[in-house]
């Protein structure tokens, strides 16, 4: 074999001429690169779709068609309220203090004692209810109405029933519909000279009964009628009250109070109402023809009581039936809302033969009597 040798300037010459093709080969290369880069980037210009977004005009406003609105009617003028009543005093109670328990919750035992006992001067006759809020109101009314009673009360004749014992049924509706029942009892006992007046109200549970109220008065009878002395009363879980009757003095104080109020002849207290008013009958029963205004004595105050005669009632007793006087003493704004009503018998000396208070949320408690023993 033979190996062919190029001189030395030779094969330099064949490496310059080699790197020359390989310089202008990667030259070409670089070049045919960028101008495919020019060219795809030129083509995807071409393939980009530009968007802008531009707000719209706001809409011409259209304008509203005017609507025919009828005017507003004019408000109807608010009719007057009648001009109230003088303020009588506050409303006492008569005698038969009902046994019916205010409107308290429907439990029972314990319960409706609580409740009872404070709607047993509200079942007296004219008394009001003896619920806090009843007793701020009545607060408020006595303060009010703490003025002198009249000093020219009319001065009636009285001729007074025999002494006897009343025996009666009480039932009471609570103005939310609730029912109580109970009985209550009355003692009237007078020599002509001096009496005693005592009373007994309670309801009735299950089996048993419970006492709620017991009412004593007592005093002298002079051509008046009846002369009250001390009056007292006490209602269960509270303490006993006492109204004095000063003759000498002349005025009426009360142990629950401090005030004091101008004692007028022929006033009463809630025991002894009832037979004035039964007195009077015997005496003239013409005397119902006008009103009668009494000055009675509560716990803590005195009002005047006006009666008046609604007419003539036959009633279902279990005396059987009885035609009596229904004599009422309505409501007075300022000083009681209760209304009391009356039923007097002819036939049995006048005596007090049913009684109901309609208190001013609607709550009735009807006493009617089931015995009488003289």
């Amino acid at each position: 074999m033979t190996i062919v040798t190029f001189p030395r300037h030779r094969r330099r010459l064949i490496a310059i001429c080699a790197a020359t093709v390989a310089l202008h080969f990667v030259t070409i290369n670089w070049v045919s690169g960028r101008i495919g880069a020019a060219q795809r980037e030129r083509d995807e210009e071409k393939n980009v779709i530009s968007a802008a977004l531009r707000l719209a005009p706001p809409p011409a406003p259209v304008e509203a068609e005017p609507v025919d609105t009828p005017a507003p009617p004019k408000p109807k003028p608010r009719p007057k309220p009648p001009k109230p009543a003088a303020p009588p005093p506050e409303e006492a109670a008569p005698v038969a203090e009902p046994a019916a328990a205010e409107a308290g919750p429907a439990e029972p035992a314990a319960a409706p004692q609580d409740a009872a006992q404070d709607a047993v001067q509200a079942a007296q006759p004219g008394a009001e209810p003896a619920t806090p809020a009843v007793e701020s109101a009545q607060a408020q009314s006595n303060a009010a109405s703490n003025a002198a009673p009249p000093a020219d009360l009319k001065r009636w004749q009285v001729a007074l029933p025999p002494s006897a014992k009343f025996e009666l049924d009480v039932i009471r509706k609570d103005a939310d519909g609730t029912n109580w029942s109970g009985s209550a009892s009355i003692g009237w006992e007078s020599d002509g000279s001096s009496y005693k007046a005592t009373q007994e109200v309670g309801i009735s549970l299950l089996i048993a009964r419970v006492n709620l109220l017991e009412v004593n008065s007592v005093g002298t009878i002079n051509e008046f009628g009846i002369a009250p002395a001390k009056f007292t009363e006490k209602r269960r879980n509270r303490s006993a009250t006492a109204t004095h009757f000063n003759q000498q003095e002349q005025k009426i104080t009360f142990s629950s109070s401090e005030r004091s109020v101008p004692l007028t002849a022929g006033a009463q207290d809630r025991a002894t109402v009832l037979f004035q008013l039964a007195g009077i009958g015997r005496a003239d029963v013409n005397q119902f023809g006008k009103p009668l205004d009494i000055l009675v004595g509560e716990d803590r105050n005195a009002q005047v009581y006006s009666f008046l005669l609604v007419g003539e009632d036959e009633i279902e007793t279990k005396m059987g039936k009885l035609v009596t006087w229904h004599l009422a003493r309505p409501p007075k704004p300022g000083s009681y809302s209760a209304k009391l009503d009356i039923w007097l018998a002819p036939s049995l000396d006048w005596y007090p033969v049913q009684i109901r208070n309609t208190e001013g949320n609607g709550a009735v408690t009807t006493q009617i009597v089931t015995r009488i023993i003289k």
